[in-house]
């Protein structure tokens, strides 16, 4: 290898030059970095004249490495490795904190995962566990700006295409974890509780309860609201803090809620009684995403489980 002179080279842009052969292609080791193409660019330029040494050949069909390159690329994984292998070791005496970040829905079903996900957290065991409800809009926002790793969307099916678009856009990796349609919740003192179908023109006489927040970014919350409310139905509680809506049901048997399938042992603790109307058709999808790129972790695996599990036994 020749002198360095000049930039301070640094483990950060090892990893640049790594990711670039890896990829072969400046454009998508910048994604993978989360970073700008052309700082990216400008940063191996540096290195390289900095080096002396040219480490990529640049075509118009793409990267390649040359034999010079070659050999800097040994020198710079061998690097990469026996640093993460240093940090491997200590982190293991350390017993570092461990973080877990998450943002849902307004669920049931989730909240009763994430509660089995609390219960094996270790009580020797350092952590920093966050679970947020929130709705899609913001839950999209925390995941790309990485104040949360794992995040779950719920949308509308008519907006698969809008959604599927936005997360390439936001470079997010995103998995179904079911698709239902939404359930009345009501009181068992409701007038239509003892009704053997229920429709959705049977709803207008009565007061639905529905979160405030809207689902699809790009519609106006007073569209969104339209939208997501019943046709028939002109009076409306709005409310932000879940805790409220099983109260609010029960204590006033004139109103109702659209909810994802609600477990038996919740609404009865309530007064409550879960019921399908004949001629809803709105489906709805709950999605899981997270940043490309991201190494998911024990405990982003352990909370998957834990809601696959409860999608099985709740929907």
């Amino acid at each position: 290898m020749k002198s360095y002179r000049g930039m301070s080279m640094n483990l950060l842009h090892l990893k640049y030059a790594v990711e670039i052969a890896n990829t072969k292609s400046i454009s998508r080791a910048a994604e993978n970095l989360y970073m700008g193409q052309p700082n990216l660019s400008r940063a191996i330029k540096e290195l390289e004249e900095n080096l002396h040494v040219t480490i990529f050949n640049r075509t118009s069909k793409g990267i390649t490495v040359t034999p010079e390159g070659e050999e800097f690329l040994q020198y710079a994984r061998r690097i990469i490795n026996q640093v993460d292998e240093v940090e491997a070791i200590y982190q293991k005496k350390m017993s570092p904190k461990q973080h877990f970040s998450v943002c849902v829905p307004r669920a049931s079903y989730i909240s009763y995962a994430f509660a089995e996900f609390a219960k094996g957290i270790k009580t020797d065991m350092a952590a920093d566990i966050f679970y947020k409800e929130t709705n899609s809009w913001r839950t999209i926002n925390n995941i790309t700006n990485g104040e949360c790793d794992l995040g779950i969307v719920r949308f509308k099916e008519t907006y698969l295409k809008y959604f599927k678009s936005l997360f390439e856009e936001k470079h997010l990796i995103a998995e179904l974890i079911t698709d239902f349609k939404y359930k009345l919740l009501i009181s068992e003192n409701h007038p239509l509780a003892k009704k053997e179908t229920i429709s959705c023109k049977d709803l207008e006489p009565y007061i639905e309860i529905t979160h405030a927040d809207p689902y699809v970014p790009s519609l106006p919350l007073p569209d969104v609201k339209k939208e997501e409310l019943s046709k028939h139905v002109d009076k409306h509680i709005y409310i932000f803090e879940r805790g409220s809506q099983f109260r609010l049901l029960e204590t006033v048997p004139s109103t109702f809620m659209w909810v994802s399938p609600v477990p038996e042992d919740l609404y009865k603790r309530y007064n409550l009684i879960q019921r399908d109307c004949v001629d809803n058709s709105r489906v709805y999808k709950d999605v899981l995403i997270y940043r490309n790129g991201y190494k998911l972790s024990s405990l982003d695996n352990r909370f998957i489980t834990c809601v696959c599990d409860a999608r099985r036994k709740y929907l």
